[in-house]
Protein backbone atom coordinates (compact mmCIF):
# COMPACT_ATOMS: atom_id res chain seq x y z
CA UNK A 1 0.00 0.00 0.00
CA UNK A 2 2.84 2.36 0.89
CA UNK A 3 4.60 1.65 -2.43
CA UNK A 4 1.45 2.39 -4.45
CA UNK A 5 1.00 5.62 -2.54
CA UNK A 6 4.58 6.65 -3.30
CA UNK A 7 4.14 5.84 -7.02
CA UNK A 8 1.00 7.96 -7.12
CA UNK A 9 2.78 10.86 -5.50
CA UNK A 10 5.66 10.55 -8.02
CA UNK A 11 3.20 10.53 -10.92
CA UNK A 12 1.40 13.57 -9.58
CA UNK A 13 4.69 15.37 -9.11
CA UNK A 14 5.82 14.64 -12.69
CA UNK A 15 2.47 15.83 -14.02
CA UNK A 16 2.74 18.99 -11.94
CA UNK A 17 6.23 19.73 -13.24
CA UNK A 18 5.19 19.02 -16.86
CA UNK A 19 2.32 21.49 -16.51
CA UNK A 20 4.65 24.11 -15.05
CA UNK A 21 7.12 23.63 -17.93
CA UNK A 22 4.34 23.74 -20.54
CA UNK A 23 2.78 26.96 -19.20
CA UNK A 24 6.22 28.51 -18.80
CA UNK A 25 7.04 27.78 -22.45
CA UNK A 26 3.66 29.13 -23.52
CA UNK A 27 4.17 32.39 -21.63
CA UNK A 28 7.76 32.67 -22.94
CA UNK A 29 6.57 32.12 -26.51
CA UNK A 30 3.97 34.87 -26.08
CA UNK A 31 6.53 37.40 -24.86
CA UNK A 32 9.09 36.39 -27.52
CA UNK A 33 6.48 36.78 -30.23
CA UNK A 34 5.45 40.20 -28.89
CA UNK A 35 9.07 41.30 -28.82
CA UNK A 36 9.60 40.30 -32.47
CA UNK A 37 6.51 42.16 -33.65
CA UNK A 38 7.59 45.24 -31.69
CA UNK A 39 11.14 45.17 -33.10
CA UNK A 40 10.19 43.96 -36.61
CA UNK A 41 6.89 45.73 -37.33
CA UNK A 42 7.10 44.87 -41.05
CA UNK A 43 6.45 41.25 -40.18
CA UNK A 44 2.81 42.08 -39.39
CA UNK A 45 2.05 42.94 -43.01
CA UNK A 46 4.65 40.73 -44.72
CA UNK A 47 2.93 38.00 -46.75
CA UNK A 48 6.02 35.83 -46.29
CA UNK A 49 5.65 35.93 -42.49
CA UNK A 50 3.48 33.33 -40.84
CA UNK A 51 2.41 33.46 -37.16
CA UNK A 52 0.94 30.31 -35.65
CA UNK A 53 0.12 28.95 -32.20
CA UNK A 54 1.76 30.69 -29.27
CA UNK A 55 3.18 33.45 -31.49
CA UNK A 56 5.32 31.10 -33.59
CA UNK A 57 7.10 32.97 -36.47
CA UNK A 58 8.25 31.12 -39.60
CA UNK A 59 11.99 31.36 -40.34
CA UNK A 60 11.33 32.63 -43.89
CA UNK A 61 10.04 35.87 -42.37
CA UNK A 62 13.49 37.00 -41.23
CA UNK A 63 16.40 38.36 -43.30
CA UNK A 64 18.98 35.68 -44.13
CA UNK A 65 22.69 36.49 -44.06
CA UNK A 66 24.49 34.69 -46.90
CA UNK A 67 27.91 33.49 -45.72
CA UNK A 68 31.04 34.54 -47.59
CA UNK A 69 32.55 31.52 -49.33
CA UNK A 70 35.77 31.09 -51.27
CA UNK A 71 37.87 28.07 -52.21
CA UNK A 72 35.09 25.94 -50.70
CA UNK A 73 35.42 27.49 -47.21
CA UNK A 74 33.00 29.65 -45.23
CA UNK A 75 35.39 32.53 -44.59
CA UNK A 76 33.26 33.95 -41.74
CA UNK A 77 34.44 31.04 -39.57
CA UNK A 78 38.16 31.79 -40.07
CA UNK A 79 40.69 34.47 -39.40
CA UNK A 80 42.12 35.20 -42.84
CA UNK A 81 45.59 36.50 -43.73
CA UNK A 82 46.24 37.44 -47.37
CA UNK A 83 49.84 37.95 -48.50
CA UNK A 84 52.03 38.14 -51.61
CA UNK A 85 55.19 36.06 -51.92
CA UNK A 86 58.20 38.32 -51.45
CA UNK A 87 61.65 38.10 -53.01
CA UNK A 88 63.69 35.20 -51.50
CA UNK A 89 60.66 34.07 -49.43
CA UNK A 90 60.38 30.29 -49.73
CA UNK A 91 57.49 28.00 -48.81
CA UNK A 92 58.98 27.00 -45.45
CA UNK A 93 59.45 30.66 -44.48
CA UNK A 94 55.72 31.29 -44.78
CA UNK A 95 54.74 28.25 -42.71
CA UNK A 96 57.33 28.89 -39.98
CA UNK A 97 56.14 32.51 -39.85
CA UNK A 98 52.73 31.15 -38.82
CA UNK A 99 54.12 29.04 -36.00
CA UNK A 100 54.57 25.68 -37.75
CA UNK A 101 57.70 23.80 -36.68
CA UNK A 102 60.19 22.45 -39.23
CA UNK A 103 59.44 18.71 -38.74
CA UNK A 104 55.79 19.44 -39.54
CA UNK A 105 56.80 21.61 -42.52
CA UNK A 106 58.91 18.77 -43.92
CA UNK A 107 56.00 16.38 -43.43
CA UNK A 108 53.71 18.72 -45.40
CA UNK A 109 56.29 19.15 -48.20
CA UNK A 110 56.88 15.38 -48.49
CA UNK A 111 53.15 14.56 -48.50
CA UNK A 112 52.46 17.18 -51.18
CA UNK A 113 55.15 16.21 -53.70
CA UNK A 114 52.76 14.32 -55.95
CA UNK A 115 50.58 17.43 -56.26
CA UNK A 116 52.86 20.44 -55.71
CA UNK A 117 56.60 21.03 -56.02
CA UNK A 118 57.87 23.77 -53.70
CA UNK A 119 60.25 24.92 -56.46
CA UNK A 120 57.16 26.16 -58.32
CA UNK A 121 56.49 28.66 -55.51
CA UNK A 122 56.76 32.00 -57.34
CA UNK A 123 57.57 35.54 -56.19
CA UNK A 124 54.65 37.93 -56.68
CA UNK A 125 51.92 35.28 -56.46
CA UNK A 126 49.23 35.39 -53.76
CA UNK A 127 48.59 33.05 -50.86
CA UNK A 128 46.07 33.06 -48.01
CA UNK A 129 46.28 31.49 -44.54
CA UNK A 130 43.02 30.46 -42.82
CA UNK A 131 43.00 30.06 -39.05
CA UNK A 132 40.01 28.74 -37.08
CA UNK A 133 39.62 29.69 -33.42
CA UNK A 134 38.58 26.09 -32.66
CA UNK A 135 42.01 24.64 -33.48
CA UNK A 136 45.57 25.34 -32.46
CA UNK A 137 47.70 26.84 -35.24
CA UNK A 138 46.69 27.67 -38.82
CA UNK A 139 44.32 25.27 -40.59
CA UNK A 140 44.80 25.91 -44.32
CA UNK A 141 47.08 27.68 -46.79
CA UNK A 142 45.70 28.48 -50.24
CA UNK A 143 48.22 29.25 -53.01
CA UNK A 144 47.02 30.78 -56.30
CA UNK A 145 49.58 30.52 -59.13
CA UNK A 146 47.01 31.72 -61.71
CA UNK A 147 43.32 32.47 -62.14
CA UNK A 148 42.54 28.96 -63.43
CA UNK A 149 43.63 26.88 -60.44
CA UNK A 150 44.76 26.94 -56.83
CA UNK A 151 46.39 24.64 -54.28
CA UNK A 152 44.87 23.98 -50.84
CA UNK A 153 47.27 22.81 -48.10
CA UNK A 154 45.55 21.24 -45.10
CA UNK A 155 48.08 22.23 -42.45
CA UNK A 156 46.43 20.13 -39.73
CA UNK A 157 46.45 16.90 -41.76
CA UNK A 158 49.56 17.69 -43.82
CA UNK A 159 47.94 17.17 -47.24
CA UNK A 160 47.63 19.16 -50.48
CA UNK A 161 45.03 19.21 -53.26
CA UNK A 162 44.88 20.95 -56.64
CA UNK A 163 41.55 22.61 -57.43
CA UNK A 164 40.60 23.88 -60.89
CA UNK A 165 38.10 26.70 -61.28
CA UNK A 166 35.30 26.09 -63.80
CA UNK A 167 35.74 28.17 -66.96
CA UNK A 168 32.67 29.38 -68.85
CA UNK A 169 33.02 30.34 -72.52
CA UNK A 170 30.68 32.91 -74.03
CA UNK A 171 30.55 34.53 -77.44
CA UNK A 172 30.86 38.30 -77.53
CA UNK A 173 30.45 41.00 -80.16
CA UNK A 174 32.48 44.18 -79.67
CA UNK A 175 33.44 47.27 -81.63
CA UNK A 176 36.09 49.97 -81.40
CA UNK A 177 37.25 53.16 -83.04
CA UNK A 178 40.86 54.29 -83.14
CA UNK A 179 41.54 57.78 -81.83
CA UNK A 180 45.23 57.49 -80.96
CA UNK A 181 46.30 53.84 -81.08
CA UNK A 182 44.90 50.38 -81.65
CA UNK A 183 45.81 49.30 -78.12
CA UNK A 184 43.91 52.18 -76.51
CA UNK A 185 40.90 51.50 -78.72
CA UNK A 186 40.94 47.84 -77.61
CA UNK A 187 40.99 48.79 -73.92
CA UNK A 188 38.34 51.50 -74.37
CA UNK A 189 36.06 48.87 -75.95
CA UNK A 190 36.43 46.65 -72.88
CA UNK A 191 38.63 44.04 -74.57
CA UNK A 192 42.06 42.61 -73.79
CA UNK A 193 45.36 42.88 -75.63
CA UNK A 194 44.99 39.18 -76.44
CA UNK A 195 42.13 39.85 -78.87
CA UNK A 196 44.23 42.52 -80.60
CA UNK A 197 46.83 39.85 -81.44
CA UNK A 198 44.13 37.59 -82.83
CA UNK A 199 42.71 40.40 -84.94
CA UNK A 200 46.16 41.11 -86.37
CA UNK A 201 46.61 37.42 -87.21
CA UNK A 202 43.27 37.33 -89.04
CA UNK A 203 43.73 40.55 -91.04
CA UNK A 204 47.51 40.79 -91.38
CA UNK A 205 47.33 40.21 -95.14
CA UNK A 206 45.03 43.17 -95.71
CA UNK A 207 45.73 45.69 -92.94
CA UNK A 208 49.05 47.25 -91.91
CA UNK A 209 48.53 47.46 -88.15
CA UNK A 210 51.81 49.35 -87.71
CA UNK A 211 50.27 52.32 -89.53
CA UNK A 212 46.70 52.60 -88.24
CA UNK A 213 44.92 55.94 -88.69
CA UNK A 214 42.64 57.93 -86.35
CA UNK A 215 39.08 57.17 -87.40
CA UNK A 216 39.77 53.53 -88.31
CA UNK A 217 37.01 51.26 -87.02
CA UNK A 218 36.81 47.56 -86.22
CA UNK A 219 34.27 44.97 -85.09
CA UNK A 220 34.97 41.54 -83.65
CA UNK A 221 32.97 38.39 -82.88
CA UNK A 222 34.86 36.07 -80.55
CA UNK A 223 34.86 33.77 -77.53
CA UNK A 224 35.57 35.14 -74.08
CA UNK A 225 36.55 32.90 -71.16
CA UNK A 226 35.05 33.74 -67.76
CA UNK A 227 35.71 32.56 -64.21
CA UNK A 228 33.10 33.56 -61.64
CA UNK A 229 31.84 36.18 -64.08
CA UNK A 230 35.23 37.85 -64.64
CA UNK A 231 37.03 37.73 -68.03
CA UNK A 232 40.24 35.68 -67.90
CA UNK A 233 41.10 35.05 -71.54
CA UNK A 234 40.07 34.88 -75.16
CA UNK A 235 39.16 31.80 -77.19
CA UNK A 236 38.47 31.68 -80.91
CA UNK A 237 38.06 34.79 -83.04
CA UNK A 238 35.23 33.88 -85.40
CA UNK A 239 35.01 37.06 -87.45
CA UNK A 240 36.67 40.46 -87.81
CA UNK A 241 35.83 43.61 -89.74
CA UNK A 242 38.16 46.56 -90.22
CA UNK A 243 37.53 49.86 -91.97
CA UNK A 244 40.27 52.32 -92.87
CA UNK A 245 39.34 55.23 -95.10
CA UNK A 246 36.98 53.90 -97.76
CA UNK A 247 38.35 50.36 -97.58
CA UNK A 248 36.62 47.60 -95.61
CA UNK A 249 38.03 44.15 -94.87
CA UNK A 250 36.40 41.00 -93.47
CA UNK A 251 38.00 37.86 -92.06
CA UNK A 252 35.69 34.86 -91.50
CA UNK A 253 36.86 31.76 -89.64
CA UNK A 254 35.94 28.50 -91.37
CA UNK A 255 36.86 24.96 -90.40
CA UNK A 256 35.42 21.82 -92.00
CA UNK A 257 38.49 19.67 -91.19
CA UNK A 258 39.69 19.83 -94.81
CA UNK A 259 39.77 23.65 -94.90
CA UNK A 260 40.82 25.60 -91.85
CA UNK A 261 41.61 29.30 -91.59
CA UNK A 262 40.34 32.81 -92.28
CA UNK A 263 38.58 33.68 -95.53
CA UNK A 264 37.18 36.84 -97.09
CA UNK A 265 33.49 37.23 -97.98
CA UNK A 266 34.02 35.48 -101.32
CA UNK A 267 35.62 32.46 -99.69
CA UNK A 268 39.20 33.34 -100.68
CA UNK A 269 41.92 32.60 -98.09
CA UNK A 270 43.06 35.69 -96.17
CA UNK A 271 46.54 34.18 -96.46
CA UNK A 272 47.50 35.64 -99.80
CA UNK A 273 50.80 33.83 -100.20
CA UNK A 274 53.69 34.76 -97.90
CA UNK A 275 54.23 36.52 -94.60
CA UNK A 276 55.56 40.05 -95.04
CA UNK A 277 58.53 39.34 -92.76
CA UNK A 278 60.22 36.27 -91.25
CA UNK A 279 60.35 37.79 -87.75
CA UNK A 280 57.78 39.63 -85.65
CA UNK A 281 58.40 43.03 -84.08
CA UNK A 282 61.56 43.61 -86.11
CA UNK A 283 62.83 46.58 -88.12
CA UNK A 284 64.46 46.67 -91.54
CA UNK A 285 68.08 47.57 -90.94
CA UNK A 286 69.16 47.19 -94.57
CA UNK A 287 66.99 46.78 -97.65
CA UNK A 288 67.39 45.16 -101.05
CA UNK A 289 70.13 47.27 -102.72
CA UNK A 290 72.23 46.45 -105.76
CA UNK A 291 74.77 49.20 -104.83
CA UNK A 292 75.17 48.64 -101.08
CA UNK A 293 78.53 49.31 -99.39
CA UNK A 294 79.28 46.17 -97.37
CA UNK A 295 80.08 47.11 -93.71
CA UNK A 296 82.58 44.25 -93.25
CA UNK A 297 84.12 43.82 -96.70
CA UNK A 298 84.38 47.62 -97.10
CA UNK A 299 83.40 47.63 -100.75
CA UNK A 300 80.30 48.02 -102.88
CA UNK A 301 78.54 44.71 -103.16
CA UNK A 302 74.94 44.00 -104.23
CA UNK A 303 72.64 43.16 -101.33
CA UNK A 304 70.03 40.77 -102.68
CA UNK A 305 68.19 40.40 -99.39
CA UNK A 306 66.38 42.39 -96.74
CA UNK A 307 67.92 42.56 -93.26
CA UNK A 308 65.59 42.43 -90.26
CA UNK A 309 67.27 43.47 -87.02
CA UNK A 310 65.96 41.75 -83.89
CA UNK A 311 67.34 40.59 -80.52
CA UNK A 312 69.46 37.44 -80.58
CA UNK A 313 67.29 34.37 -80.06
CA UNK A 314 64.16 35.86 -81.66
CA UNK A 315 62.28 33.08 -83.54
CA UNK A 316 62.65 33.11 -87.34
CA UNK A 317 59.50 32.00 -89.16
CA UNK A 318 58.97 30.29 -92.49
CA UNK A 319 57.10 32.84 -94.62
CA UNK A 320 55.21 30.09 -96.44
CA UNK A 321 54.61 26.35 -96.66
CA UNK A 322 57.41 24.41 -98.30
CA UNK A 323 60.27 21.91 -98.11
CA UNK A 324 63.67 22.59 -96.55
CA UNK A 325 66.27 22.10 -99.31
CA UNK A 326 69.24 23.34 -97.26
CA UNK A 327 69.96 23.69 -93.55
CA UNK A 328 73.69 24.22 -93.21
CA UNK A 329 76.59 26.56 -92.39
CA UNK A 330 78.35 28.82 -94.89
CA UNK A 331 81.36 31.07 -94.28
CA UNK A 332 79.50 34.22 -95.29
CA UNK A 333 75.92 33.10 -94.61
CA UNK A 334 76.57 31.56 -91.22
CA UNK A 335 73.81 29.14 -90.20
CA UNK A 336 71.10 29.33 -92.85
CA UNK A 337 67.95 27.60 -94.09
CA UNK A 338 66.63 27.54 -97.64
CA UNK A 339 63.01 26.59 -98.39
CA UNK A 340 61.43 25.70 -101.74
CA UNK A 341 57.76 26.71 -101.70
CA UNK A 342 56.68 25.65 -105.19
CA UNK A 343 57.94 25.69 -108.75
CA UNK A 344 58.20 29.49 -108.68
CA UNK A 345 59.26 30.71 -105.22
CA UNK A 346 62.18 29.93 -102.87
CA UNK A 347 63.29 31.75 -99.68
CA UNK A 348 66.48 31.79 -97.62
CA UNK A 349 67.23 32.88 -94.03
CA UNK A 350 70.83 33.75 -93.07
CA UNK A 351 73.02 34.37 -89.97
CA UNK A 352 70.98 32.18 -87.61
CA UNK A 353 72.14 31.58 -84.08
CA UNK A 354 70.88 28.01 -84.50
CA UNK A 355 68.21 25.84 -86.11
CA UNK A 356 64.87 24.97 -84.54
CA UNK A 357 64.35 21.38 -83.43
CA UNK A 358 63.75 19.02 -86.35
CA UNK A 359 64.78 21.46 -89.09
CA UNK A 360 66.88 19.60 -91.64
CA UNK A 361 66.98 18.93 -95.36
CA UNK A 362 63.82 17.28 -96.73
CA UNK A 363 61.53 18.37 -93.87
CA UNK A 364 58.16 19.93 -94.74
CA UNK A 365 57.45 23.20 -92.90
CA UNK A 366 54.30 25.28 -92.54
CA UNK A 367 53.86 29.01 -92.83
CA UNK A 368 54.63 30.67 -89.50
CA UNK A 369 56.59 27.69 -88.19
CA UNK A 370 59.79 28.50 -86.28
CA UNK A 371 62.79 27.29 -88.31
CA UNK A 372 65.62 28.99 -86.40
CA UNK A 373 66.67 31.87 -84.19
CA UNK A 374 68.17 35.29 -84.87
CA UNK A 375 71.95 35.41 -84.50
CA UNK A 376 75.06 36.94 -86.03
CA UNK A 377 76.91 33.98 -87.53
CA UNK A 378 78.86 34.44 -90.76
CA UNK A 379 79.53 37.95 -92.12
CA UNK A 380 77.27 39.89 -89.73
CA UNK A 381 77.92 42.95 -87.59
CA UNK A 382 75.07 42.27 -85.20
CA UNK A 383 72.03 40.04 -84.58
CA UNK A 384 69.68 40.02 -87.59
CA UNK A 385 68.28 37.76 -90.27
CA UNK A 386 69.06 38.41 -93.92
CA UNK A 387 65.96 37.31 -95.81
CA UNK A 388 66.31 36.44 -99.49
CA UNK A 389 63.55 35.72 -101.98
CA UNK A 390 63.78 33.94 -105.36
CA UNK A 391 61.20 34.06 -108.16
CA UNK A 392 61.84 31.70 -111.07
CA UNK A 393 65.44 31.30 -109.95
CA UNK A 394 66.23 35.04 -109.72
CA UNK A 395 66.63 36.97 -106.46
CA UNK A 396 64.06 39.77 -106.19
CA UNK A 397 62.86 42.39 -103.72
CA UNK A 398 59.95 40.61 -102.04
CA UNK A 399 58.51 43.89 -100.72
CA UNK A 400 57.71 44.98 -104.28
CA UNK A 401 56.11 41.73 -105.41
CA UNK A 402 52.40 41.56 -106.25
CA UNK A 403 51.17 38.06 -105.54
CA UNK A 404 48.31 36.57 -107.56
CA UNK A 405 45.00 36.27 -105.62
CA UNK A 406 44.48 32.85 -104.03
CA UNK A 407 41.80 30.49 -105.28
CA UNK A 408 38.45 30.47 -103.41
CA UNK A 409 37.04 27.46 -101.59
CA UNK A 410 35.85 24.51 -103.64
CA UNK A 411 32.29 24.93 -105.02
CA UNK A 412 30.96 21.98 -103.00
CA UNK A 413 32.15 23.67 -99.78
CA UNK A 414 30.80 27.14 -100.53
CA UNK A 415 27.17 26.56 -99.33
CA UNK A 416 28.44 25.56 -95.87
CA UNK A 417 30.84 28.51 -95.82
CA UNK A 418 28.09 30.95 -96.85
CA UNK A 419 25.84 29.80 -93.97
CA UNK A 420 28.65 30.35 -91.48
CA UNK A 421 29.67 33.64 -93.13
CA UNK A 422 26.15 35.08 -92.95
CA UNK A 423 25.81 34.09 -89.29
CA UNK A 424 29.08 35.79 -88.38
CA UNK A 425 28.41 38.90 -90.48
CA UNK A 426 25.05 39.23 -88.69
CA UNK A 427 26.85 39.02 -85.33
CA UNK A 428 29.36 41.66 -86.45
CA UNK A 429 26.54 43.99 -87.47
CA UNK A 430 25.28 43.89 -83.87
CA UNK A 431 28.64 44.91 -82.41
CA UNK A 432 28.83 48.34 -80.86
CA UNK A 433 30.95 50.07 -78.24
CA UNK A 434 28.60 48.72 -75.58
CA UNK A 435 29.43 45.07 -76.14
CA UNK A 436 26.82 42.34 -76.54
CA UNK A 437 27.12 38.92 -74.94
CA UNK A 438 25.97 35.46 -75.90
CA UNK A 439 22.26 35.59 -75.01
CA UNK A 440 21.67 38.97 -76.67
CA UNK A 441 23.58 37.93 -79.79
CA UNK A 442 21.69 34.64 -80.17
CA UNK A 443 18.33 36.39 -79.76
CA UNK A 444 19.21 39.08 -82.28
CA UNK A 445 20.55 36.62 -84.86
CA UNK A 446 17.39 34.51 -84.65
CA UNK A 447 15.16 37.51 -85.31
CA UNK A 448 14.16 37.91 -89.00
Amino acid sequence: MGQAENNGRSTNARTKYQRIIFYSLLVASFFIGSWFFENYPNLKNDSSASVGVAGKVELGAFPITIPTTRWGFVLDTFQMTEETIRQNQVFSDVLSGHGIDFPTIQKIVDASKSVFEVKNWRVGKNYTVLNSTSTEGPDYLVYEPNVYEYFVFDLQKGTCSLEKRPVITETKAAAGKIESSLWKAIIDAGMSYEIADKMEDALQWSVDFHHTQPGDEFKLFFEEKLIEGDPVGVGNLYAAWYKTGKNEYHAIWFDDEKHKGYYDLEGRPMNKGFLKAPVKYARISSGYNLRRFHPILKRVRPHFGTDYAAPAGTPILAVGDGVVVEAAYGKGNGNYVKIKHDGTYTTQYLHMKGFAKGIRRGVHVQQGQTIGYVGSTGLATGPHVCFRFWKNGQQVNHLKLTMPPPKPLDPEVMPEFILKRDEYVKALSLARLETLRQGEIETSIQQP
